[in-house]
């Protein structure tokens, strides 16, 4: 029987200058060309971190963005650097040992303001706008689809980055253009659109359905465009099960969709502080990201 990974809700590096603790990830200063940052276990949902972590998530997250980067660099490069090594970072044990496996060294990237997010597939957030509006974020689509059904082509539906806490906006292209200049925009939109293209179509063939997903981008002093943050992971896309996927209703998945339906059962409004989870939420969250790790990258 194995021992489940030890849970990680906060790292501590007291050698190295703390610039700020995400909704998952803690991001420490090495130089001035490089960071570290760890993928902690905790988890949140509607914009509220919840008071317990979720035991190997942060090495999951870790491992399936580091495969994703890899095998997308030869469509546009990533944040991960190979400069220095953990034990060159973090050189006593005792601080290292509890982040390993969650812990990357990146280049130190302007991050741009804008989430990259391809939808696939009409669902969440998107399906209520189609409802409305007959449009998902503005962009016109036929009239009659379906809850969950697939979208005639991928559409990139960009938002604003928002501090921790407080919910992201929806923007327009042009909005983009104002954010970051035209060329940039292009690229941002052309590269997510590939990006998603190319995993859709690998994970399909390993039983995974991606509906939807986010990326995140950076700049060098030169202006060079980077992906960074994660990629196709369970916290920043949407993974159904091929056997389970049927058009007209909300499929199950293998992300957080779980956990929000739970949340959605409580009398809870919402707003931070999130609520305690039982113990069977936390495994089953575990082990729905695990399992799509092992459908996708096969360790």
């Amino acid at each position: 029987m194995t021992t489940a990974p030890a849970a990680l809700y906060e790292s501590y590096l007291p050698h190295l200058k703390l610039l700020g603790r995400g909704k998952v990830r803690d991001m420490y200063e090495i130089d001035a060309e490089h960071l570290l940052i760890v993928t902690t276990d905790r988890m949140s949902a509607f914009d509220v971190i919840m008071p317990d972590p979720i035991p190997g998530k942060g090495q999951v997250l870790t491992r399936v963005s580091n495969f994703w980067f890899a095998r997308m660099r030869d469509i546009i490069p990533n944040h991960l650097s190979d400069d220095l090594s953990l034990a060159d970072v973090i050189p006593d044990p005792a601080l290292r040992v509890p982040v390993e496996g969650r812990a990357i060294i990146v280049k130190r990237l302007k991050p741009l303001p804008i989430e990259a997010i391809v939808r696939g597939y009409l669902i969440g957030s998107g399906w209520k706008d189609y409802q409305r509006t007959g449009q998902v974020c503005g962009i016109a689509l036929p009239a009659g689809l379906q809850q969950a059904q697939q979208l005639p082509e991928p559409i990139y539906t960009p938002s604003s980055k928002a501090e921790v806490g407080v919910h992201d906006e929806n923007i327009s292209f042009a909005d983009t253009v104002n954010l970051v200049g035209r060329e940039v925009a292009d690229q941002i939109r052309d590269v997510s659109i590939r990006l998603y293209s190319s995993a859709a179509e690998y994970a399909l063939a390993r039983g995974i359905i991606i509906a939807d997903t986010k990326f995140e981008f950076g700049q060098d002093d030169s202006g060079k465009v980077y992906l960074i943050d994660e990629a196709l992971t369970p916290d920043s896309s949407r993974f159904w099960p091929v056997e389970q996927y049927q058009v007209g209703i909300s499929p199950p998945s293998f992300d957080k969709q779980y956990l929000r339906d739970y949340l959605e059962t409580l009398d809870w409004n919402k707003t931070a502080p999130g609520p305690k989870l039982p113990e069977e939420v936390s495994r089953k969250c575990a082990e729905k990201y695990r399992e799509a790790e092992l459908k996708l990258v096969g360790i």
